[in-house]
This record gives structure tokens, sequence and C-alpha cells, in this order.
């Protein structure tokens, strides 16, 4: 082998490795469900935002950042919505958004990885896992789920503490429709 030669597979295996970037499409959903008083309820946050560094072959270069405003939160019941939207749960007033920021992925086998990332909601900063599938396309979905053990994030605390009423676990669910960054 000739030194270009040496010097060109040494350049070319040094190369940083760079994940494909992208951000969300219409058609993109996030919403969470639980139960109150044994009544299952479900709700979405319209609004979020995902911008998505992905490739199933580099995952130590993927990165997932989500924005949630938390006002735009609803569950289509007026009474839940005031009450989810205060003081006792999210608190929007005082904390506008939810950010999740995940920077570190495994394979779980066929088109499904975990991102290992944090929540920050309500002014703490807790570790979630979201298990998702991953569908390549011109454009990609994300189909993830997690769990969030609300009062680890001072949700729905005091009066609502009380996990005969509301469980601690809450459901996530996501569907990310996703475009190639500009």
């Amino acid at each position: 082998m000739s030194r270009n030669a040496i010097a060109l597979a040494i350049a070319l295996f040094a190369a940083p490795a760079f994940a494909a970037d992208y951000t969300q499409a219409p058609g993109s959903s996030l919403a969470f469900a639980g139960k109150y008083q044994g009544e299952v309820f479900t709700g979405k946050f319209p609004g979020f935002v995902t911008k998505f560094s992905f490739d199933p072959k580099q995952l130590a270069a993927s990165k997932l950042d989500v924005t949630i405003p938390l006002a735009t939160a609803g569950t289509g019941n007026a009474d839940y919505d005031g009450e989810l939207r205060g003081a006792a749960f999210f608190d929007s007033a005082k904390f506008p958004q939810a950010k999740y920021s995940a920077s570190k992925f495994r394979a779980l086998g066929g088109n499904r990885y975990a991102a290992d990332g944090v929540l920050s909601l309500h002014g703490a900063n807790k570790p979630v896992t979201l298990e998702f599938t991953w569908t390549p396309g011109a454009k990609p979905v994300l189909t993830g789920k997690a769990t969030v053990k609300r009062l680890d994030f001072g949700v729905g605390g005091g009066d609502w503490a009380d996990t005969a009423l509301i469980p601690d676990a809450i459901a996530i669910s996501t569907k990310v429709v996703l475009v190639p960054a500009k």
C-alpha cells in the first residue's frame, strides 16, 4: 500500500461520525394518559417541537431534543384542563415549557431503540427512557412510549399526591413525522 493510500484510509476511519438531522413535520403527536378515580383520561401537547439527529449505524452521534409548551396541554375536559395547567399540576404560568433531551441511544433489536435522556419539568430534571420504533424513508417516523412518574417532578402534589386518585405513573406516547433539516 502506498503512503497516500494509508493516509486516505486513516483519514476515512478518523473522520467524525455525523447523524442525519431532522425536524418535526405535520402529522406528529405527543400524548399522555392516566387514570382519575379509576377512569382513564388522555390528553395531548399541541405545539411541541422536535429536533432529531439520528443514524441507526451511528447511535453515539445521535441526539433528540423536544420542547413541550405546557399551557397547550389539553384533555378535552375543561375542568381537567384548568387543573392540569394550574399551580397544582404543570403550573404553566411559572413553568411554561418542559424539555426532553437525550444523547445516549441503545439498539433494542430490529428497528427498535431506546433514548436515555433527561426530562426537565416543573423545575425538576429526572432521567426518562423513551423506547421507540424507527421507520426510515423520505419522511421517517419515530413512534415511541415512555413512563413518567409525575410525583418525581412535583406534578399533582398536595391533595393530588394521593395515588389512589391519580396513579404516579403517566404513560407518554408519541408519533413524530420527520423531514430532513434544512
